[in-house]
């Protein structure tokens, strides 16, 4: 359904839904990439760490698409504030 058939009060609920969930795993990625990193540095054999490193890092390319989405959510609603 496209944004500007929905009705103001589902997209203020999806873009607050956009802004827990990105700040969720944007913390939860960044704890994963710290518990790795501290892995490698402390561990004389890092195998499981350097391969746990690639997880944050692939992950971290939702984030990119959420910010756009809640982009462009704020526009919709700036859009109609206009109005």
């Amino acid at each position: 359904m496209k944004l500007k058939e929905k009705a103001t009060e589902k997209l203020e609920s999806e873009l607050k839904l956009l802004k827990v969930s990105t700040g969720l795993l944007a913390g939860i990625l960044s704890v994963l990439f710290i518990v790795c990193i501290y892995g490698l540095l402390t561990k004389d054999k890092g195998d499981v760490f350097s391969s746990l490193v690639v997880v944050p890092i692939a992950l971290s390319a939702i984030l990119p698409s959420q910010y756009s989405s809640m982009k462009k959510i704020k526009e919709e609603l700036e859009s109609r504030s206009k109005l």
